[in-house]
Parts: structure tokens; C-alpha cells; sequence
């Protein structure tokens, strides 16, 4: 063993070295049985004099080559333990010689086994002076060499403390093999064998040599002794605070070696007669032992402060006290659900990643930070999403209907989140603790989370006044009732049951809830089965109830999946009732892409009907479905110049008007298949748009549609997908939006391209498309970028350029000719609209007589050329009004005909009026009633009432005027945009084309001067009283937009609401119910309801102009926040009782976690409200600028901490840290599935940077000491906690930094925490720390 000499082997055979004079020196003194201390007296004056260090690695070499195996006699060991106790030479290299060539010889030497492990017991745990003696690199690099450390564990790292866990490691690891070994266990093992050297190859040819080995009773007596005291040893090490925590670190960073290690130790406790043969341990116990390892890095601090930070920290459980407190209620925990699923109903823009996946990221680091167990935390999710449905089931009526999107979002949405969590689990094999624990703990953890989810649902029925179903989905609520009871009286169960029963037929007490809708819900996508229908009380009718025959059969689903055609009575069927399995859909789906052009048809409709809105257990299928069947693929017999889409013309037009509406297209964006419905829509825009509407298809109800007709309808399907109106990016200045909120096209083709690439890798889109692989088409999986279609492209650039800046002359031409022909056909009853054009466009004042059937035949070119010819003729047209030439009542009746024979012109009537409303050049106009509709009639009303809205949520703002005497005006672009608005006829056929325009007025109105918002909302309140209340809503956001001090006081309503730290508000109980209340509407007679603050800021964030100030006003608020909770701590009565109490410590007690409890609360609500208004990029923003700023110039209240006695300081600090911690999980996630995740590591090592360079005093704090700890401690703590995956992203130094200066303030604990789960970069760190504190 060449590689053990570490230098002796080489140095030995020079003469006159001074290895031969020890040599000599120790056989004397060996022969002569000289006293050890004298021998080591000796020695160490050789060496001295030889001018060699001690303790010397050449020394140990040559005393364990001394000893193995020419000198195995009792002198030659004591002589080696007393140079181990004179510390001559290094204990830990000479155990590392010893191992080597003792345990593969143990059996022939048992007696040098057994002193081999009193040396382990003597020496192996005295690692400090390992750490702290001269040569610390040097012993551990030859340990190294020794023991083949790194090439053994993988590691490439080769710092000292990294190689002394995997010294520590290694020796158990030897002892574990070599019992094992011992009792011909190792053969039953999975790898057959041990990695170490448990046996020595050469015995045979030692015996060949003459060495007998002599067996006699007391060797194999010493031999068994042997077996049972190594096994006892392994449990020392586990036992020990020390060594337990650096084998905590081994299995923490090295799982795959853990993992071996473990199965081995299993067999040893299963199996081993030695173990159980043992006084002093028990297989148990050694599995309690090394179970609890998992938990040594995670105790709590050692301050009480800390104690009770990490108590209420944990006190996530519904169950708990925390909901228990003044001002807050057991929902509060679950608030950023709440607030996130409310947000997500606000239709006004889609979003391009998928609802689900960004709540299954929510729910994670919900669950991470307030250490729930996951059945509170499916309990609160469902909470959550019930509450959501019960505040819209009331809500005053509105152009968009919301409740669909409700059930969506509960009955779809939070079921697939779930599934994804569940997943998560079952597919890792349970969680990480699994891998520290063994077989036995993996298999008792998988499917856990599938268990709670059972148990979650099953205390929702506590909750009976959240299960109430809307009206209009009670008959489906009943059918799920049904079906359990049909389960359970034997019947078979199939919705084919169901198509012949009418609600008279349904027996008594059968009345279903919403429990019944999610239970199916979750049945449909396999987390659970139809054991749920045994839940006690989930049936509560007699199942003998029910029908056993049904007299008159009724086509329906049964039908369909049996083969019948899709006759029209069984097509009004299909539409009117969702499938209910995927089966069905997959059915209605392959007569889509391969019936008959009339079975195609039918499919399409089928698709478009109940099971796209309310076919909740299939929905995600559904639509993407509808996605594909958009994207329908070449015929095999098709040929021909022209695209093969146009031969899909009516099959398409059936599928794009009937997912039009406003409230479906939100259906498709919770789903994440905004990017994928881009991409199929923007193929069907460049045919269509590029064809002259020269033939014609008829519908089933006898009207003609052309090309033109199938593209508006794409068309304007294609811009709800994303803010055509607003400026491009490059164009974006000042205090406006963040522009990372706005979509592009080219941005939803590249999430679309990602969407398809990320299915394919990650597991959960592998998990999703083995579902729907066998529909799948290669094709849908191809990229595809702007430039496949240069007519979008150009439309795209020339609709930038025109919200940009003002048109260019007209050049003569075909554009020229266009114009005029619009002209002509929208003013064609009046003679002298041309002039305006141009004095050249002869020809078109003869137009008085001509009919617009004239115009039309003129009119047959590509709508991208009508497309491009549109903001000219807008220029014309609104010049000649403002000229007087034109009146008011003409152009709305132009523009309104324009709109009607061409409905895509309305996305450019949009962007032009959008844009002619913000240069600022046109006059205003008078909305007198003669020239302009007029607001007068309910005008001051509706100002009235938006004051009433702001003072009930206390937003006051004394400039807002109301009433007056001077008249109305509006810019004339927006007057005649919304005058353009009001014509519309409320009918289905119109509703896809005002939703359309809907957002795009308001979002003008908005930006305009008072009283412009106002103004539109009389008019259209007078046009449709019913949506009064919705509109004048809506109109309260102006006020924001123009006013970031009203932004405050929202924001401050918000907390003070949630915190119940204001009686006079809405409501004084805080929690969700003060935040959010029931929605909006007139449910008080004599006027409006009041809004709930937390509902009204939803409604209004995304009209505030700069969001970047909001970061600041939040921290802030959340500082005033806790100063208001610990002055309110407690009702009056008991701070009384508190003053006089002899017992004013356990009152004091009470109340500091009471104020905890709150302050967790607010900073739960300042998470939320950052996350929602500005995204990943406002979190970034918070952590890598507002935070350090904040600490650097807090001055005056902040610094002194406030009163009492500094606890205002102390839990200001801890706010900031959860509130820092949770914005951080929120942006990024708790790991890395989120895409975001990617960015986190340079923002969080920025922070991490700041907090070591200020803790090491490089950087002057302006805020108070105690803040600045407790927020420091806090942070680390609830990353450490909470996000240990972080860990691994940030810079090792910046971490080790950082955990000194945590055991510069004492905090030993905490610092070791840091380092534990920092992964193997730190792990030589934690190791030399967890040595140097002794624990």
C-alpha cells in the first residue's frame, strides 16, 4: 500500500535518516519493554532534533507499518496510543491507517480489531483539535490519500472540512460493512458486497505461506464481542451531538451514498443477531438514531425572541391559534389564495402561462412558509376557491359574466393544481426526508399528500354555507349527487343514465352541493376514486330511492359513445349538457378531424356548447381540443394554389364565434392556451385576410358569410389576446404601466413555442400529454415565428406605427382608391364628405345615390388591404367633423356601417381613436344632446356615487369634483369612439365585437381628464340601467390612475381592513372576509353597496401609472402596520388586566403572540399585494433595491424602535423577513419548477451579499439594531426553514460570511442551519462550525 506511505515509504531508504534511528529505538525499547512515556520522550527528541514537526504524518505511517502485522504486540500498541495521547502524531490519520489494515484483517487479529475501536471511542470524536492543529490541510489531504476519500464519494472538492465528513461517514460506513460482513449479512445486501475493504484477498496465500490461524473458543468469542461493540459504536456516532450532525450533513448532500448506507443499516436492524444480542442498544433504538438525524440542523434559536419568532412562524394549522387572536380569522393564512384567485377573474387581459401552474407554485410556498400540513393546505385552497364562488354568486350584473370563470377556477383549476402537488410527490417517491431515512420511511411518505387531499375534502362539509351552488348550476350539483347514490344502490354508473332524466324524476333529498361537483371533479382526474360516495353523510337520500327504469329515452352522450350520428336533435342535446368523461370529448373530437364537412360542423358546435363552459372534468382537454381542431391539417387528396383552410372555412367560423365571448376566451387563458391559440389563429388570419371575398358559404340559419366574415371573426378573436391598443414597447415613457405586463404577439408565439419544448421535458407536461398522445399530431409540436406571416406582420407594424405617430400623407394609388370607396360607403346619403380627402379623389361626390350593395362589389379586395386604407379614412373622417363639415350623428352612423359590413375595422378604430385621444390635438365636444349624446340626465349620480365607493373603502380625495354647471365635453376622438359604442344593439351577435372595443374604451377613458370616465359611464348607464352598478365601479379606477396619494390610502384601507385595526371600516373582523367581502352590488336598498377595499384594489391596480413607487409605500405601510398591532394588541379590558395581573408575563406572553400572529398577516397581505401588482419583476425590484434602501435611510420612528421597550423594532424586523421571504417564494417559487426560478440566484445572492457586508459592518444601516437583527435572523431563518433549495444557488463565500457574522451575534444555531442545507459547497463550512460549537 504504496499510497499510505505519505512520505516514509521514500524517506526510509536513505542512510542516515532518522527514520532508521527510530526504527532501532523503538525495537529496543520494544525489546527491552521500555515505559511508553519514556519511549515517546525519546521520540520526540529525534525528531526535534532532526528538525521535524509534530504531530507527524510520516510518524503515523511508520508506527501502524510498525505495528501490521510484524510487531502485533501489546507494547508496540501502547507505544502508538501514548503518542496519540502526547499528540506526536495525528489521531484522525492514524485511525485512517489503522482502518486499512485492521478491519480487513479482523478476523485473523480480533485482538487488534478490539483495540482498534477503543482507539475510534477515544479519539474519533475529539475532532476540535483536529481543526485547530498545525497541518489541519495537510493531515486531511493525506487522510485522503489513505482512505481514496474523493475517489470513493464523487466529490471534487477537496477543502479539509469537506474531507471530514467524509472521514466520519467513511468509518461508520466501514464498521456498519464490517458487521454486516461478520455475520454473513453483506452477501443479501444489494450491491453483494462492500465498497470498503472488509476482508483481506490475501488470506489464502498467507495460509499457503505456513501462517496458521488458530480458532479457538475465547478468538470466536472475541470475534462475536467484536461484532456487537462495532455495532455499538455506530450508534456512539449517531449518539454523539457532533458526529451526528456531520453524518446529518453526509446524508444531506451525498443522498445516493446515503441512500446505501442506509439499506445496509436496515439490514443490520432487521437482521442482525449481534444487534440484538447487544445490552446497550436495540434495533429501535439505532433506528431512532439515525431517523432523527434529519432534524439535528433545524432546533429552534436560542433567544426567546427567536423561540416565539419560529412558533408562530409554524402555526399554520386551520386548527391552531393563530386564527384565534384580535382582528384576524382562521382564513387570514390562505389570504394570497384569496387574493390571487380573485385577481385572476379580472377578464380585462389574459395572461399567457397557465392559472394552473402559477397556483401550484402559490399553494407550495404557502405551504412552505407557514409549515402546514398539506390537509390544511388543501383545505384552505378549497376555502378559498368556495369563498370565491359565493362572492360572485350575488355580484351585480355586468357585460362579462363571471360566475362561469368562478366554476373554473374551482371545479377545474384547483383540481389540476392539486394533481400537480400530488404528482409531484408520487413521481420523487415522497418527500426529501425519504432519502435520510430509508425504505421504510419511503414507503410510508408516498401518497401522503393523496391522504390529506381525502381528508380536506372531507372536513369541507363543516362548511356547509360555502357549498351552496349558484343557481344555475344546482341541476349539475344534484346529477353529481345522484351518481354517488345510483353507485351505491348497485346501478351502473354512466352518464347515459342521466339523458333520460328530468328533475321530476330525481328522488327525495337528493339535492347535491358543490362538495358533490369537486368530488367528481377529482374522481374525473384520478386523485380520487368512487370510495368517496362512502363518505358518511356525502349521500344523503335512500339510495332504494332511485328510478330503475326511465320511460321516455332522451338522445344524449350514451348516444353519441354508442355510435349514434349527430342527427340535430342529438347536436341540441350534446350542447345543452357537458360530457362528463374524456372518453366522450375524445369521441366528438375524432368526428371533428375526421367526419364529413356537415359531421365536422356539428362536432365544432358540440365542442362550443355546455362542455367548453361547464364540462369542468374535461375542461382542459376541451380547449385544447378547440386549439387543435383550429390548426386542421392538409387533406391527403387536397391540391390547389390556394390554402387548404379555406376549404375549412364554415367548420372554422362555427369554432372561432363560438369561443368568442369574452368570458370563454378567460376560460382558454386560465388554461395557459392563450400562445397555443395564437399560433392557430394567426394562420387563419393570413389566408383569409389575403383572399378577395369572391365566394360564399351558407350557415345552417340560411346567412352567407365570406372570406371576410371567417377573418374579422379570427381577427378579432386573435386581438383579445393581447393590449393591440397601447403603444409599443419603444414608444413606452414616463409614469405608465410596467411594460413587462404587456403581451405581443411575438412574445405569445415564444411561450407557445416554450409551452410545446417544456411538455416534452418536464414531468408533469410528460404526465399531461401521455393523456391526450394518442390525439396528438406532430405537426402541433413545430415552432413558429412571426415571419410565416408577413400580412399579420405588416398589419402588426403598421398599427405600432399608428398609435406611435401621426400618418404620413396618402400617396395616390390603390390605398388612395380604398379610402375613397369607404368613404363613399359609410357617408354614402350625403354628397360632400370627400372633400376632406383630397381635391383629387374625383368621382366620389356622386356617391349620394349609390347603394351599399355598390360599394361593396368595390370593395372585394383582401381585408388586410381594407385593414391598411382604415386610418386614413379615419383621418379623413374626423377631420371633416371637426371641420363641421360632417356632423356628430353622420359619423357614428359612418363608423357604425363600417363596422358592420367589415367588424375587423373595429381593432383600428380602436388603436386610432386610442391614439388621436392622447396627442391632444382635437378639440373637445360639447355632449350637449343636439350634436352629442348627452350625460346630463344621471351625470352628478354617477359622480356621487363614485365618491360614496372611494369614502366607504377610505379613499378620501376633497379635489374630486362633483356636479357643476359646466358643461360636458369629451376629445372628439373619444366622443366619437364612444358614440360609435353606444349604436351597438345588446345582442349575441354583437357581443364578441363590444368586447372587443369594451376595454379599449375604458382603459382611454381612464387616461383622460376628469370627469372624461365619468361622462362614458352615464352614457352607457342610461343605454343599460341593469349594469349601473358595475360601470360606475369600473369608473372609480380613474381616480387611481390620476391620483398615487388615493393609491396610498387604498393600500392602507387594505391593511388596516385586514388587520381589524379600523372599526369604522367595512368590516371590523379583518381577515379574507374584511379584505374581500361579498363582491359588489345593490343588495342594500336606497343605493350601492359598499366595495371591499381588498376587492376595489384588485379591480383598479392595473390602472396605476407607476407601480415601481409601490414597493416603498408597502414597506412602510407594513411598518405603520405593526406599530398599530402592538399599541392594539389586545382589547382594552385585558391590557387593563394585564397592568394589574401578578401574572403579567403569561398576559405579556400571550399578547406578543397574538401581535406575531397579526404581523404575519400583514406581511402576508404587503407579499400579496407586490406579487399581484408588479409580478416577478416588482419582487426583484423589493429584494434587490427597496429593502437595502430602506435599512440604509430608515431614520426617526423606524430607528428608535418605538414603544414599548423595543418590540416595534423586534417585529418590524420580523415582518420585513417574512414579507422579503414570502414575495421571494410568490416571484420564484419554493424550487425550481417555475420558470422564474432561473432568475432567482443573482437577485437572492445580491440580497445575501448586502446582508453580510452590513453585518460585517462594511455598509452603515440607518434603521434600528434590533430591526436590522431580527429581520436578518428572520430571513435566514425562514429561507433555511422554509426554501432550502435556495441555498444552493447562492455563492459559498457570500453564505459563509454570512454564518459568521450569525455566530458573531450568537447565533450558533442559526449560522449551522445556513450552512447545513447549502448543499456540498458548504458542507466542509458546516462541518468546521458544527466541530468548533460542539453542537
Amino acid at each position: 500500500m504504496a499510497s499510505e506511505g505519505v512520505g516514509f515509504v521514500e524517506n526510509q531508504g536513505h542512510g542516515g535518516s532518522p527514520w532508521e534511528g527510530l526504527m532501532e529505538l523503538t525495537k529496543s525499547a520494544q525489546d527491552r519493554n521500555m515505559d511508553p512515556l519514556m519511549w515517546a520522550m525519546q521520540l520526540s527528541s529525534t525528531l526535534t532534533s532532526a528538525g521535524l514537526s509534530v504531530p507527524s504524518p510520516d510518524l503515523a505511517n511508520f508506527l501502524v507499518s510498525h505495528i501490521c502485522w510484524a510487531n502485533n504486540v501489546p507494547a508496540a500498541w501502547k507505544f502508538l496510543e501514548k503518542a496519540l495521547t502526547l499528540r506526536i502524531v495525528p489521531p484522525m490519520l492514524v485511525l485512517a491507517l489503522l482502518s486499512t489494515r485492521v478491519i480487513p484483517n479482523r478476523n485473523r487479529y480480533p485482538a487488534a480489531y478490539r483495540l482498534y475501536m477503543e482507539l475510534l471511542k477515544r479519539y474519533a470524536f475529539y475532532l476540535p483539535s483536529l481543526i485547530h492543529g498545525p497541518n489541519y490541510p495537510k493531515i486531511m489531504e493525506s487522510i485522503d490519500n489513505v482512505l481514496h476519500l474523493t475517489q470513493m464519494f464523487g466529490l471534487q472538492a477537496c477543502e479539509p472540512g469537506l474531507l471530514v465528513v467524509e472521514f466520519v461517514f467513511s468509518i461508520v460506513w466501514e464498521l456498519l460493512d464490517a458487521s454486516l460482513d461478520d455475520e454473513g449479512l453483506l452477501e443479501i445486501a444489494p450491491e453483494k458486497k462492500s465498497r470498503w475493504a472488509t476482508r483481506n484477498q490475501d488470506m489464502e496465500i498467507d495460509n499457503h505461506d505456513g501462517i496458521q490461524l488458530k480458532t479457538t473458543e475465547n478468538q470466536e468469542a472475541m470475534l462475536k464481542m467484536n461484532t456487537v461493540l462495532a455495532i455499538e459504536l455506530i450508534g456512539e456516532f449517531f449518539r454523539n451531538k457532533v458526529s451526528s450532525r456531520i453524518l446529518y450533513l453526509a446524508g444531506r448532500n451525498m443522498p445516493g451514498h446515503w441512500e446505501s448506507f442506509i439499506q445496509h443499516l436496515h439490514l443490520l436492524t432487521g437482521k442482525s443477531t449481534a444487534l440484538r444480542n447487544s445490552k446497550n442498544i436495540s434495533p429501535e433504538a439505532l433506528l431512532e438514531l439515525t431517523s432523527s438525524t434529519r432534524r439535528v440542523l433545524s432546533r429552534e434559536c436560542k433567544t426567546s425572541s427567536q423561540q416565539m419568532f419560529h412558533a408562530v412562524m409554524v402555526s399554520g394549522s386551520l386548527i391552531s391559534s393563530a386564527g384565534q387572536c384580535h382582528g384576524t380569522s382562521l382564513s387570514a393564512l390562505w389570504l394570497p389564495i384569496d387574493m390571487f384567485l380573485e385577481d385572476t377573474m379580472d377578464g380585462s387581459q389574459v395572461t399567457a402561462t397557465s392559472a394552473v401552474e402559477t397556483l401550484t407554485g402559490l399553494v407550495k410556498a404557502i405551504q412552505a412558509v407557514n409549515r402546514t400540513t398539506w390537509q390544511d393546505t388543501f383545505l384552505g385552497l378549497w376555502i378559498a376557491a368556495l369563498r370565491l364562488v359565493q362572492r360572485e354568486r350575488d355580484s351585480s350584473e355586468a357585460p362579462v359574466p363571471r360566475i362561469d370563470t368562478c366554476l373554473c377556477l374551482l371545479l377545474s383549476i384547483t383540481p389540476l393544481a392539486i394533481v400537480n402537488i400530488i404528482e409531484e410527490e408520487e413521481s420523487s417517491g415522497g418527500s426529501e426526508s425519504c432519502h435520510l431515512t430509508g425504505p421504510r420511511k419511503e414507503k410510508h411518505s408516498v401518497g401522503k399528500r393523496r391522504k390529506d387531499l381525502v381528508a380536506s375534502l372531507q372536513q369541507l362539509e363543516d362548511y356547509e354555507g360555502l357549498l351552496t351552488p349558484p343557481l344555475s348550476v344546482s341541476s349539475l350539483a344534484n346529477q353529481a349527487a345522484a351518481k354517488a347514490m345510483m353507485f351505491l344502490s348497485g346501478l351502473s354508473v354512466g352518464s347515459g343514465y342521466f339523458d333520460g332524466i328530468s328533475l321530476n324524476d330525481m328522488p327525495m333529498g337528493c339535492s347535491g352541493n358543490l362538495l358533490h361537483l369537486i368530488v367528481e371533479a377529482c374522481i374525473a382526474r384520478e386523485i380520487l376514486d368512487t370510495s368517496s360516495y362512502l363518505w358518511p353523510g356525502y349521500v344523503k337520500g335512500r339510495t332504494n330511492q332511485m328510478p330503475r327504469s326511465i320511460s321516455g329515452h332522451m338522445p344524449g352522450w350514451s348516444s353519441l359513445v354508442k355510435g349514434s350520428p349527430l342527427t340535430p336533435p342529438l347536436v341540441s342535446a350534446l350542447v345543452s349538457i357537458p360530457a362528463s368523461s374524456l372518453a366522450e370529448i375524445e369521441k366528438v373530437y375524432e368526428i371533428a378531424a375526421n367526419g364529413s364537412n356537415d359531421e365536422k360542423i356539428s362536432a365544432a358546435t358540440v365542442f362550443c356548447g355546455a362542455s367548453l363552459v361547464r364540462g369542468w372534468n374535461i375542461q382542459e382537454h376541451t380547449v385544447l381540443f378547440i386549439t387543435r381542431l383550429l390548426s386542421p391539417p392538409i387533406p391527403a387528396d387536397y391540391s390547389g394554389p390556394a390554402s387548404h383552410l379555406i376549404s375549412y372555412a364554415l367548420f372554422l367560423n362555427v369554432l372561432l364565434v363560438g369561443i368568442s365571448p369574452v368570458d370563454t376566451i378567460q376560460i382558454f387563458s386560465l388554461h395557459g392556451l392563450v400562445p397555443q391559440l395564437a399560433g392557430a389563429l394567426m394562420p387563419i388570419c393570413e389566408v383569409f385576410g389575403s383572399c378577395a371575398p369572391n365566394v360564399s358559404w351558407t350557415l345552417t340559419t340560411g346567412e352567407e358569410i365570406s372570406t371576410h366574415t371567417v377573418f374579422s371573426n379570427a381577427f378579432t378573436l386573435l386581438l383579445k389576446l393581447w393590449r393591440f391598443d397601447q403603444p409599443p414597447l419603444e414608444h413606452v415613457f414616463g409614469d405608465v404601466p410596467p411594460v413587462g405586463s404587456h403581451l405581443t404577439p411575438e412574445y405569445l408565439l415564444l411561450v407557445r413555442n416554450l409551452q410545446l419544448t417544456s411538455s416534452e421535458n418536464s414531468p408533469i407536461g410528460q404526465s399531461k400529454s401521455k393523456r391526450l398522445s394518442r390525439l396528438s399530431s406532430p405537426s402541433d409540436r413545430e415552432p413558429i415565428v412571426m415571419d410565416s406571416f408577413p400580412k399579420v406582420k405588416q398589419w402588426y407594424r403598421q398599427n405600432q406605427a399608428c398609435i406611435a405617430s401621426t400618418l404620413s400623407g396618402l400617396v395616390p394609388g390603390t390605398v388612395h382608391q380604398i379610402v375613397d370607396s369607404l368613404l363613399a360607403m359609410m357617408f354614402r346619403r350625403i354628397n360632400r364628405v370627400a372633400q376632406p380627402m383630397t381635391p383629387t379623389a374625383s368621382g366620389s361626390n356622386s356617391s349620394s345615390g349609390t347603394g351599399i350593395d355598390d360599394f361593396s362589389l368595390r370593395l372585394k379586395i383582401p381585408a388586410w388591404d381594407i385593414l391598411e386604407a382604415i386610418p386614413f379614412m379615419l383621418d379623413a373622417a374626423l377631420t371633416a367633423c371637426g371641420h363641421g363639415t360632417l356632423s356628430p350623428r353622420e359619423l357614428a352612423t359612418g363608423l357604425k356601417d363600417l363596422a358592420d359590413f367589415f367588424p375587423a375595422s373595429l381593432a383600428t378604430i380602436a388603436s386610432y381613436f386610442s391614439a388621436e385621444v392622447t396627442r391632444g390635438v382635437w378639440k373637445h365636444a360639447c355632449m350637449n344632446g343636439s350634436d352629442w349624446p348627452s350625460p346630463a340626465a344621471n351625470l352628478a349620480n354617477v359622480e356621487q356615487q363614485i365618491k360614496k365607493i372611494l369614502a366607504a373603502t377610505g379613499v378620501d380625495i376633497p379635489s374630486l369634483p362633483v356636479g357643476g354647471n359646466s358643461p360636458a365635453t369629451l376629445p372628439l376622438p373619444l366622443a366619437a369612439y364612444v358614440s360609435l359604442t353606444i349604436t351597438y344593439k345588446l345582442e349575441r351577435s354583437t357581443d364578441r365585437f363590444l368586447n372587443l372595443v369594451g376595454p379599449s374604451l375604458r382603459n382611454l377613458a381612464i387616461g383622460c381628464p376628469w370627469p372624461s370616465m365619468p361622462i362614458i359611464v352615464a352614457l352607457w348607464a342610461q343605454k343599460v340601467k341593469r349594469w349601473n352598478d358595475f360601470l360606475v365601479f369600473s369608473a372609480s379606477q380613474t381616480v387611481f390612475h390620476h391620483n398615487s396619494d388615493a393609491v396610498v390610502q387604498l393600500l392602507r384601507a387594505c391593511f388596516t381592513t385586514t388587520l381589524g385595526l379600523n372599526s369604522s371600516s367595512i368590516s371590523s373582523n379583518g381577515g379574507v372576509g374584511g379584505l374581500l367581502g361579498h363582491g359588489f352590488g345593490s343588495h342594500f336598498y336606497g343605493g350601492m353597496h359598499p366595495v371591499a377595499p381588498g376587492i376595489l384594489y384588485l379591480r383598479v391596480h392595473r390602472a396605476v401609472r407607476n407601480v415601481m413607487f409601490m414597493t416603498e409605500e408597502i414597506v412602510s405601510l407594513l411598518m405603520q402596520s405593526v406599530k398599530d398591532i402592538v399599541s392594539s394588541g389586545l382589547p382594552a379590558e385585558k391590557q387593563e388586566k394585564l397592568k394589574k395581573s401578578k401574572f403579567s408575563m403569561k398576559y405579556g406572553q400571550v399578547s406578543l403572540a397574538a401581535a406575531m400572529t397579526r404581523v404575519k398577516v400583514a406581511a402576508s397581505l404587503g407579499a400579496s399585494i407586490v406579487w399581484i401588482t408588479g409580478g416577478l419583476s416588482l419582487v426583484q425590484s423589493l429584494i434587490k433595491e427597496t429593502l437595502p434602501s430602506w435599512f440604509i435611510s430608515a431614520q426617526g420612528s423606524e430607528a428608535n424602535g418605538g414603544e414599548p421597550g423595543g418590540m416595534v423594532a423586534m417585529l418590524g424586523g420580523y415582518a420585513l423577513a417574512y414579507f422579503a421571504v414570502l414575495s421571494g417564494t410568490f416571484g420564484w417559487g419554493v424550487d425550481s419548477s417555475l420558470g422564474a426560478s432561473k432568475r432567482r440566484a443573482k437577485i437572492l445572492g445580491a440580497h445575501l451579499e448586502f446582508l453580510a457586508s452590513a453585518v460585517d459592518g462594511k455598509i452603515s444601516l440607518g434603521c434600528n439594531k434590533a430591526t436590522w437583527r431580527a429581520y436578518v435572523s428572520g430571513f435566514v431563518s425562514l429561507m433555511v426553514g422554509c426554501t432550502p433549495k435556495w441555498m444552493n444557488e447562492v455563492d459559498v463565500d457570500v453564505l459563509k460570511r454570512l454564518s459568521w457574522a450569525l455566530k458573531q451575534w450568537n447565533e450558533e444555531e442559526l449560522a449551522l442551519a445556513l450552512l447545513g442545507v447549502s448543499g456540498v459547497g458548504a458542507m466542509g463550512a458546516a462541518a468546521e462550525l458544527i466541530i468548533e460549537t460542539g453542537y
